[in-house]
């Protein structure tokens, strides 16, 4: 019977630095009977914990120590509501006075194994997926695997300070970033720290960074337009806000000017823009935030940087982290637009974290889930209804491909999430064919319900003329005896390809791509030398913008070309684009 009954007792210990008296004993059995039934209750001396005691039994931990007091206190600190910060100390100081530490245990766990950014744990069997733990060195690490006897954790910062047999504690909480309008024109780590030697940045509220993305009741059609100052864009792949719309390419063709250049075309038009780096270079990301910054762009952009030099870990969830910027901002109506440079280091960086965790590879070594990796991120922007507040977040993911294969494992699944591509062709881009947009693997799902009724008549049939430019100049090739009807097909081609020419970081406002558009399409700037298209649509422009710039303001604002006003620029364009026709 006694035998019995000393296998339904669990095992309690309970560590101080002197052994507790009898009364203090029947206190800790009589509390210890009453939560967990019958217990064998033994002391060990732990000369370290100086004062206080820590009663363990099983996984549960009350720790009564200092350092045990001083960590809830801490957690009680970290809880407080964000408040100005006149009254941060006065909130401090009346919760601390207020504060007592409570009796409940906390599940701790110990480290098993540590290295490459990831830790293995014992003892927390109820961890969930997602969850932030914090290691006795006060690193922060994150569940990604959970298994029968152990859990998986990526951690958030060095693991030379993390030991075998260290301690783990668990926080209820899921993963987060600080939010709010303060971090506008600031640089933050993945984790949204400043890095940007600004100082600290006061937050808005706080937002788990993997949440559900808005079901369908809750979103309504893309139909307003997020231009991106790009005229091969806006006129033939039109990008609407709450779309998602790969930028694809092999290395080095223009996909990061791209983004960059939708981000300086949003200025004055009260859209927020982040711009995620994954796995860039550090001079790169400097590069680029100097450039919003001499634009003027920075006041209404957010850079995230997870840079190649930052733990897996840390690139891993930058995307996400990002993303609950944007949701924060597109839950209070605003129009959002965010970057994430690159998807394909992102996966790299997955599939790292995933083979460490020791999952199961797959297609070229990732692991099966890395489709849902991407679709959870990227169906998380949407055109929101009425009744959700009408914001937006338009997504621009970018993927480079390996010699222009779109057909690779990352690509395809991306492309199969995403409402389009642009695909940036490498022999365009060396050709000096820039933006490289290869007309025909490029595509838009959202089309013209994102243009304004201005640009969907101006564009007409540019996409078409253009593709069958491109077969004819084909076909030619092996032809020298053209007629004269070939000729100036093939003229009227190279001369829009010409126009479609554009020079980084200076997009085109609505009225400046209609006026071109107008013009190319009636065949005005045919008779001009190819060379000489770019000086003259720019002399052009220069004509309307400070000649008719009641024209200008009004198609911007309107939105709207009627015949009338086609006909009026056919014909002031005529005496400006004479001038450089062939004599």
């Amino acid at each position: 019977m006694s035998a019995s009954s000393d296998t339904k007792q669990k095992k309690a210990v309970i560590r101080a630095p002197q052994a507790p008296s009898q009364q203090q004993l029947e206190k800790f059995e009589g509390f210890l009977t009453q939560k967990y039934g019958p217990v064998d209750l033994t002391f060990v001396e732990d000369p370290s914990l100086k004062t206080g005691f820590i009663l363990e039994v099983g996984h549960d931990v009350y720790d009564w120590s200092l350092p045990g007091r001083l960590r809830q206190m801490r957690d009680m600190i970290e809880g407080l509501p964000d408040v100005p910060s006149d009254r941060l100390m006065p909130l401090i100081r009346e919760s601390i006075d207020k504060w007592s530490p409570a009796i409940v245990p906390q599940e701790v766990g110990t480290v098993l194994t540590v290295g490459d950014g990831i830790a293995l744990v014992s003892g927390l069997t109820n961890a969930t997926y997602g969850e932030i733990v914090v290691f006795e060195c006060g690193i922060k690490g994150m569940v990604q695997d959970l298994k029968k006897d152990r859990i998986g954790c990526i951690l958030f910062g060095d693991d030379q300070d993390v030991m075998e047999g260290s301690k783990v504690y668990r926080t209820m909480r899921e993963a987060g970033i600080p939010v709010g309008e303060k971090f506008l024109g600031r640089v933050i780590d993945a984790l949204g720290s400043p890095i940007d030697g600004k100082g600290p940045i006061q937050a808005n509220d706080y937002r788990p960074v993997e949440s559900p993305a808005p079901g369908i009741i809750d979103r309504q059609p893309v139909n307003r337009p997020m231009e991106t100052g790009i005229l091969s864009i806006d006129s033939m792949f039109p990008i609407g806000r709450g779309q998602r719309e790969l930028i694809i390419g092999d290395r080095q063709t223009g996909k990061t000017t791209i983004a960059l250049d939708t981000i300086l075309n949003q200025k004055g038009k009260d859209v927020i823009c982040i711009y995620v780096a994954i796995g860039q270079k550090n001079s790169s990301v400097m590069q680029l935030t100097q450039t919003l910054k001499n634009t003027g762009a920075m006041d209404y952009t957010i850079v995230i940087d997870a840079s190649a030099s930052d733990a897996v870990p840390l690139q891993y969830i930058a995307p996400y982290a990002g993303c609950a910027m944007g949701e924060y901002f597109m839950n209070k109506g605003k129009d959002v637009l965010i970057v994430y440079d690159d998807l394909s280091k992102h996966a790299v960086a997955y599939r790292a974290m995933s083979l460490l965790l020791e999952r199961s590879p797959g297609r070229e070594a990732y692991p099966g889930d890395v489709f849902y990796l991407h679709s959870r991120l990227l169906e998380r922007a949407a055109h929101l209804s009425d009744e959700k507040g009408g914001g937006s977040m338009t997504a621009l993911p970018i993927v480079e491909t390996q010699a222009g294969d779109v057909s690779a494992y990352i690509p395809t699944n991306i492309i199969s999430i995403t409402d389009g591509q642009i695909f940036l062709e490498s022999d365009l881009f060396f050709e000096g064919q820039r933006p490289a947009v290869n007309v025909g693997l490029s595509v838009s799902r959202v089309g013209g319900a994102a243009q304004t009724k201005a640009m969907k008549k101006a564009a007409g049939s540019i996409k078409l003329d253009l593709s069958q430019y491109r077969e004819m100049e084909v076909f030619t090739q092996f032809s020298s005896d053209l007629d004269e009807t070939t000729k100036q097909q093939l003229a009227y081609g190279q001369g829009l390809m010409r126009l479609l020419r554009q020079n980084q970081h200076h997009p085109y406002q609505q009225h400046e791509q209609v006026i071109l558009l107008t013009c190319a399409l009636d065949h005005q700037f045919l008779g001009i030398d190819v060379k000489k298209i770019s000086q003259a649509s720019a002399a052009l422009l220069s004509y309307f913008n400070s000649e008719k710039a009641d024209l200008c303001r009004t198609i911007d604002t309107s939105g709207k070309l009627s015949d009338e006003t086609r006909q009026e620029i056919a014909d002031l364009a005529e005496p400006v684009l004479a001038a450089y026709r062939k004599k």
